[in-house]
């Protein structure tokens, strides 16, 4: 029986379970090897690996996952449930066969299943995403820096995105695709900084591979832009919680404390699902790394009797 069950086999649980086996906790990774990031090209912002394919980073980190005897890493295996037991809890996996199922007990489950997410109803946008339509500003602004770029959305927060893009380029276009994500406050305040709404339907993009290089509406005009950012629909990946309701913010993600504990006692979560939602792949590691720590302070306490200070004279 594993100490810990660590769900998803992202930056936020690989980082984990690497640091788990460190402190000689027995670990099982349960990888369903469906990344959210597999569509990018190249990833920014984690120190030494600027630049890295997300699926290099995944393959290095799973070579040095196998060096370690106490872990052990069931790739493309989903959980399809998570419930609750007398010890704690029941993992059931699916097996690689049709029919095929294996029950995993352990008194601790870390969740770091991530994302999914909803991409803006285009016919083309797949064509261009992960290559010249992002959707996180931080990780590739950099990249098209000073460029004519175009946000799309249909969100509430989409004033606020445009705003902090802004700081790449002076000639950005927010596209609320029929929506009225933007209101009429946040209009003339966008205006101000030099920021274009254009609230007509979009019909598709265009462009050629992978280079987006306009939005097309559907009164027939056509916005030359030379890249773009893209305001996903996110939702929780955590169907598989039977009888489990840890809880969650106004917009799904789970509420931890700084140390990744859930309000489910022995249910952790760590990495994307957890508030505020979305980050850079090494802050997700990062948040990884500290709840592994918390963890194994948690297992080595658990059975404790509260220790009785003495004062030194």
């Amino acid at each position: 029986m594993p100490e810990v069950v660590v769900i998803g086999g992202g930056p936020a649980g690989l980082s984990a379970t690497l640091n788990l086996a460190r402190a000689l906790v027995d670990v099982v990774l349960v990888d369903a090897s469906r990344p959210r990031n597999s569509a990018t090209l190249r990833s920014h912002g984690f120190l030494t690996r600027d630049g890295i394919r997300p699926t290099e980073l995944r393959t290095l980190a799973k070579a040095e996952l196998a060096a370690y005897e106490n872990v052990e890493h069931l790739e493309r295996r989903p959980v399809t449930s998570v419930r609750p037991s007398a010890d704690g809890f029941d993992i059931e996996v699916a097996g690689r066969a049709p029919g095929e199922q294996r029950i995993l007990s352990a008194k601790t489950v870390l969740l770091t299943t991530g994302l999914t997410e909803t991409l803006p109803a285009l016919p083309s946008i797949r064509s261009y995403y992960g290559m010249s339509v992002f959707s996180c500003v931080a990780c590739d602004a950099w990249d098209l820096r000073g460029r004519p770029l175009a946000l799309i959305g249909e969100t509430a927060d989409l004033a606020r995105r445009a705003v902090h893009l802004a700081r790449w380029t002076s000639d950005l276009t927010v596209f609320t695709n029929g929506t009225p994500a933007v209101d009429e406050a946040e209009e003339p305040a966008l205006a101000a900084l030099g920021i274009r709404v254009e609230r007509t339907r979009i019909s598709d993009l265009d462009g050629e591979r992978g280079t987006v290089r306009a939005v097309l509406l559907e009164d027939g005009r056509s916005v030359p832009i030379d890249g773009g950012f893209i305001r996903p629909e996110w939702h929780v990946a955590s169907d598989f919680l039977d009888g489990l309701s840890p809880q969650r913010s106004d917009d799904g993600f789970l509420v931890t404390d700084d140390g990744g504990r859930t309000s489910v006692p022995g249910l952790y979560a760590a990495g994307d699902i957890v508030v505020p939602g979305p980050q850079q792949m090494i802050i997700a590691a990062g948040a990884g790394a500290r709840t592994a720590a918390t963890i194994v302070d948690d297992l080595q306490t658990a059975h404790v009797t509260p220790l009785r200070l003495t004062e030194l004279t």
